[in-house]
């Protein structure tokens, strides 16, 4: 009596042929792949102030085409004129208008009317949140936390019809505005819900010479990123410093 070979050949095996027909898994893609922003027009709502200034400035001189933005446009076009390397001013509605990324600096107490205001005008665009809501008293800075979770999460609520990420927000404005500094070296944790919009802020912080881009998750995780600002605050008094971040093994 012979035993019967249960093991399937190579000519009667059925998982081959549709093995061979399934189509090769597509290598995964390099996460330093970015695109060329260089032709983009970004826009700085609040960049009048140190840390609007001092990203207009940065971006200006990289290449970038800027337009600094104000409630009042003569106050924009002065602080254009003072920054030069092309840069323009105008009021918040037209620099909104005009760009192709428009980064959030204002105040945070200025934060919510502002985005509800140019609401129409940010329809479209890529805007880019860098607020971090803070409340100081006698023991320093402290992190505060809006009813959205974060400020970006906030102004992805007053702007539904735009594409809203959260950037730069551990950047010194001192060394920002410094233009006897020509390297910041950190990184800027960027977050946000599409790959696209997250790679191009990538991309155009990495115009900046020194700093990185990191993909550091999506906005429900804004209000961590934008908290630590209170933690860099008391490094900074006690070492009388202007630190910023560097994540390892990246």
């Amino acid at each position: 009596m012979t035993s019967t070979d249960s093991t399937p050949t190579a000519g009667n095996d059925d998982t081959s042929g549709a093995a061979a027909q399934r189509p090769a898994k597509a290598p995964a893609k390099d996460p330093w792949d970015l695109p060329d922003v260089s032709g983009l027009v970004v826009g700085v709502l609040g960049g009048t102030g140190p840390q609007g200034k001092g990203l207009a400035y940065r971006l200006a001189r990289a290449g970038q085409k800027v337009i600094i933005g104000s409630r009042a446009a003569e106050r924009a076009q002065e602080a254009a004129r003072e920054l030069g390397h092309g840069v323009e001013g105008a009021d918040n509605g037209e620099t909104a208008r005009r760009s192709d990324i428009v980064i959030v600096a204002v105040p945070w107490e200025g934060h919510g009317p502002t985005l509800e205001s140019l609401r129409a005008d940010l329809a479209g665009k890529l805007v880019v949140d860098c607020v971090n809501p803070l409340g100081f008293d006698k023991k320093g800075a402290y992190a505060l936390k809006p009813e959205e979770g974060s400020a970006a999460e906030q102004a992805a609520a007053l702007l539904p019809d735009s594409r809203v990420t959260a950037a730069f927000h551990h950047l010194s404005a001192v060394l920002l505005q410094d233009p006897e500094i020509e390297r910041i070296d950190t990184d800027v944790m960027v977050l946000g819900e599409a790959r696209a919009d997250v790679e191009t802020v990538q991309a155009l912080a990495n115009r900046i010479p020194g700093m990185r881009g990191i993909f550091a998750g999506r906005l429900r995780g804004a209000h961590q990123v934008e908290s630590l600002v209170a933690n860099l605050i008391s490094v900074n008094r006690r070492y009388k410093a202007h630190a910023g971040l560097r994540l390892t093994d990246v």
